[in-house]
């Protein structure tokens, strides 16, 4: 099973930007469709985007379309979450997933992250 670290976490004010990066190991990465979820305080964690094995049919929740972009390079084994305008509604603990479905990526990823805060100051 895959295992996944994130990083690039950090406390910004609202309107700049930040990449989360997320380093795979212990599994094959360029089979896995990768995700991002976030979880706010008291709150449940929901999706955020997800792409592909290819690097294709980027997906994305409608609170971060337009702001958010998800990447991945297979050949560093890593995948990115650029995020843009950043608001104070997107302060959560982001996690990154894989799963090698793409159709469960973003519903029961098998593989987790430990998490990496982003709080955005107003």
């Amino acid at each position: 099973q895959v295992q996944l670290v994130e990083s690039g976490g950090g406390v910004v004010q609202a309107g700049a930007s930040l990449r989360l990066s997320c380093a795979a190991s212990k599994g094959t990465f360029s089979i896995y469709a990768m995700g991002w979820f976030r979880q706010a305080p008291g709150k449940e964690r929901e999706f955020v985007a997800a792409i592909t094995w290819s690097g294709g049919s980027p997906d994305y929740a409608d609170s971060v379309k337009g702001r958010f972009t998800i990447s991945r390079d297979n050949a560093k084994n890593t995948v990115y979450l650029q995020m843009n305008s950043l608001k104070p509604e997107d302060t959560a603990v982001y996690y990154c997933a894989a799963d090698p479905s793409r159709l469960r990526i973003k519903l029961d990823p098998s593989s987790w992250g430990q998490g990496t805060q982003v709080t955005v100051s107003s």
